[in-house]
């Protein structure tokens, strides 16, 4: 998937917003894309238009919540609501903060293995998955993007057992039926040194907080 550039607005109806047509913003992060745009064919959610920020943002989370505040004004007097597709996502409470003062919802949870996986059973297991390093479906097209170059792994693969010596297993979370997405992960698996498990998540808890709208 090709990152989408800051503040992308993807529309879904052809029809121009008016802020009194009962239309949502989605404001969400550009990892997020395809999936949402996913749910919005689906169920013919007419009403709802995406706008992306930086997927990038994905590894620069302190950047999150200010580029959300600012998108919200740009966008608020277009729309009738605005909703928050992130969670936590590394911002330390930031970005709920900010929404609480914009008076905007988000989606719960604290990030977005979390709620692919679903909050409540992603808080059963991550005890006893502090060792697993996840992907999903957006990670594992964008691996070298967003975990090798940044990592300077392209550069110096021998710090690799330094970042990964602690983790045991790679852990594949799967939104789509995609074989070729499988063997790309189980690449990225061999690629860390890590042993491979696909869990098959679908849209999490984020299809039921869309819905919900």
């Amino acid at each position: 998937m090709t990152q989408l550039p800051d503040d992308t607005t993807l529309a879904q109806s052809g029809l121009a917003p008016t802020g009194t047509s009962g239309r949502i913003l989605l404001l969400a992060c550009g990892a997020l894309a395809r999936e949402i745009l996913d749910l919005i064919k689906l169920n013919n959610w007419s009403h709802m238009d995406l706008t992306c920020l930086p997927a990038i943002f994905h590894i620069q989370p302190e950047k999150i919540a200010p580029a959300v505040r600012q998108a919200v004004a740009k966008h608020r007097d277009t729309y009738d609501d605005i909703f928050v597709v992130y969670a936590d996502c590394g911002t330390g409470g930031q970005l709920q903060q900010t929404c609480d003062e914009l008076g905007v919802q988000m989606v719960a949870g604290p990030h977005c293995y979390s709620f692919f996986e679903g909050n409540d059973r992603f808080a059963e297991i991550s005890e006893d998955e502090f060792t697993a390093f996840y992907l999903t479906d957006f990670l594992v097209r964008q691996f070298d993007a967003f975990i090798i170059k940044p990592m300077g792994l392209d550069r110096h693969p021998e710090l690799r057992d330094m970042y990964f010596g602690n983790y045991e297993k790679l852990i594949y979370q799967a939104q789509t039926d995609d074989p070729a997405l499988t063997e790309k992960a189980k690449a990225c698996a061999d690629r860390l040194g890590l042993a491979f498990e696909r869990r098959f998540t679908g849209y999490g808890d984020m299809a039921k907080a869309l819905k919900a709208l």
